[in-house]
């Protein structure tokens, strides 16, 4: 390998921030490392993402104790990416969401992705040796269902595909606050790797209709007012479809995933080059472009050796 991902030489820890959003409702996050909500109900908490390893978990779990001593009792999971889920059981929450899609797709490559995120990002898997293995739901459901913390009813929905095609929003209704996971992110590049570039403006807009007070992103500030939300919802889709028209054009004309890269790039640096895991997220938002233009629907699997080979045909 000519040399390596730019997750690889990104060693240094970030600094966390601890941001209250609505009535109870707070977000965990990390300048551009995966972001945590914290629901609080009358009785019990839920946690919005378990975080990539136990230990950073215990980090999320510190701040909940600075505000309340109530149990963990939910925890909400927007979709299968190792960097979200394999804290878990630092939690030990009696109950695991999950979309029906998004437990499928643990089934289907949970392990894959495991090893693949190991590899590109060192930093986010420190301690990984505590974590007992795939994380798995103990509850799940298609649409839409709905938590009730004491009175405090927490919405958990699937608008549409984006990041991964089981993604699910959390929407808090007594407060119009939304937990997106990685369907919006804030000044942080998407990661398209597994993700659906034609349905997700879409689902960007499914968000946009709730007309949000606040919304916590899956990477980036906690925002709150709806002119933040906006601007949030706007870049994410500036992303998603500067990425993927210069891609798509390549494609379609039989271009190589080299030549993909360097459109992409082309429109995107201008843009985007400041944004947090901006060089990380190139290259497998590229290569997933150039497949779903190519008319691939199902994202392929990342293995650690599809990673390695990705990267190599990027570097001639």
């Amino acid at each position: 390998m000519a040399k390596a991902f730019a997750s690889q030489g990104d060693l240094t820890e970030k600094k966390t921030s601890f941001t209250e959003i609505g009535p109870g409702l707070w977000a965990f996050t990390a300048e551009g490392d995966p972001n945590s909500g914290v629901i609080i109900g009358d009785d019990s908490v839920m946690v919005v993402e378990a975080q990539a390893t136990p230990r950073l978990a215990r980090k999320v779990i510190e701040e909940i104790r600075k505000i309340t001593d109530k149990p963990i009792t939910h925890l909400a999971l927007t979709h299968y990416h190792a960097v979200r889920v394999l804290g878990a059981s630092a939690y030990g929450a009696p109950q695991i969401l999950m979309s029906e899609k998004a437990r499928a797709m643990v089934a289907e490559r949970g392990q894959e992705d495991w090893d693949s995120e190991f590899q590109r990002f060192p930093r986010l898997f420190e301690g990984h040796e505590e974590i007992p293995g795939l994380t798995w739901p103990t509850t799940t459901f298609s649409g839409k269902m709905s938590v009730y913390l004491g009175q405090r009813r927490i919405d958990l929905m699937h608008l549409g595909r984006a990041h991964t095609a089981g993604d699910i929003v959390i929407h808090v209704p007594d407060a119009n606050v939304m937990f997106t996971g990685d369907i919006v992110e804030y000044k942080s590049a998407c990661y398209c790797g597994d993700g659906h570039f034609q349905d997700w403006p879409r689902t960007l807009e499914a968000i946009r209709a709730f007309d949000l007070d606040a919304i916590a992103p899956g990477r980036g500030d906690a925002l709150t007012g709806r002119e933040k939300v906006n601007e949030a919802l706007d870049l994410t889709g500036d992303f998603i479809r500067s990425t993927w028209r210069p891609a798509a054009r390549v494609a379609q004309r039989g271009g190589s995933l080299k030549e993909a890269w360097d459109a992409v790039r082309a429109e995107c640096d201008p843009k985007f080059a400041d944004y947090a895991i901006y060089e990380h997220c190139l290259p497998f938002n590229v290569a997933r472009a150039h497949d779903e233009a190519q008319g691939i629907d199902t994202p392929r699997i990342w293995t650690a050796q599809r990673d390695l080979e990705m990267w190599q045909a990027l570097q001639g």
